[in-house]
C-alpha cells in the first residue's frame, strides 16, 4: 500500500501492465515513463491494475526522452493526471520554476494529483549546499522533493545521505538516491535517513537510470536494513 508515512518501492515502466506480475509484487507504485512509451495516453486508458501511477513525461534536457515541445508535453502531463489511477505527477525543478511549469502544476492538483518536484544530475554530486539548497527549492513546490545525482565515488554517497538526513526533518517527503555504481548503495540505505520512495525497473533488463537495483533486489536488501 502506497503511503508517503513509510518507504516505497516505485517500479520504473514504459508499459503498463495489463495483468499482475510476480515482478510487480513487492512494488507499491508504479511510474508510467510517458516519455518511453509509443501511445502514453492510450496506454494509460486502458490501464485498470491494482497499483497507484506515478506519471512521469521527462524531458530530454533531464535525461528523459520527450522532444516535444514543452507546451505539449505538459498538455499531456495534465491529461494523464485526470486518470483515477494517478496519484503522483513527476515535474522538474526547472519546469516548477516557469509560469508555464507553475500553471500546469496548478491544473494537475486541481485533479487531485500530487507533485513530486524532481531534480536530477546525471554528471556528478554537487557539495553538501547545493544539495541541500536543491531539495529546499523542490520542497517549496512539491508534495515529495525528489533528488538523483550520479556519484562517481562512495564519498558522493555520502554527501547525498547527509543532504537527505538533513532535508528529511523539513517536514516534506522526500526521495534521494545516488545514481550510478558508486552509488548503488545508496538505493538500500537512503531510507534509514528519510528517503520516502525508491525506483527500481519493472524488467529488470530495462533500468530507467544507472545502478538501479531490480524490484527484488531492493525489496531483498530492504529486508535486510529495516
Amino acid at each position: 500500500m502506497f503511503t508517503l508515512d513509510q518507504f516505497n518501492i516505485a517500479a520504473a515502466t514504459a508499459t503498463l501492465p495489463t495483468e499482475t506480475h510476480a515482478t510487480l509484487q513487492a512494488a507499491d507504485i508504479i511510474e508510467f515513463r510517458m516519455d518511453l512509451a509509443e501511445n502514453p495516453l492510450e496506454e494509460l486508458e486502458a490501464y485498470s491494475g491494482p497499483h497507484p501511477l506515478i506519471v512521469t513525461n521527462r524531458p530530454d534536457w533531464e535525461g528523459g526522452k520527450c522532444t516535444d515541445a514543452e507546451s505539449d508535453r505538459l498538455d499531456s502531463l495534465t491529461s494523464a493526471s485526470r486518470h483515477s489511477a494517478v496519484r503522483m505527477v513527476d515535474l522538474e525543478l526547472e519546469t516548477l520554476a516557469t509560469t508555464r511549469g507553475e500553471e500546469a502544476m496548478k491544473r494537475i492538483r486541481s485533479n487531485d494529483v500530487d507533485i513530486i518536484a524532481s531534480v536530477h544530475d546525471f554528471e556528478d554530486t554537487p557539495p553538501l549546499s547545493v544539495l541541500e539548497k536543491k531539495l529546499y527549492q523542490a520542497a517549496s513546490y512539491g508534495t515529495v522533493a525528489k533528488l538523483a545525482t550520479m556519484a562517481n565515488t562512495t564519498t558522493d554517497g555520502m554527501r547525498l545521505l547527509q543532504a537527505t538526513h538533513q532535508a528529511s526533518g523539513w517536514g516534506t517527503p522526500i526521495a534521494t538516491m545516488a545514481m550510478g555504481a558508486a552509488g548503488k548503495h545508496t538505493r538500500v540505505i537512503a531510507p534509514l535517513y528519510g528517503s520516502k520512495i525508491g525506483y527500481a525497473p519493472a524488467d529488470p533488463t530495462e533500468a530507467t537510470a544507472p545502478g538501479q537495483l531490480t524490484i527484488e533486489e531492493l525489496d531483498t536488501l530492504l529486508n535486510l536494513v529495516r
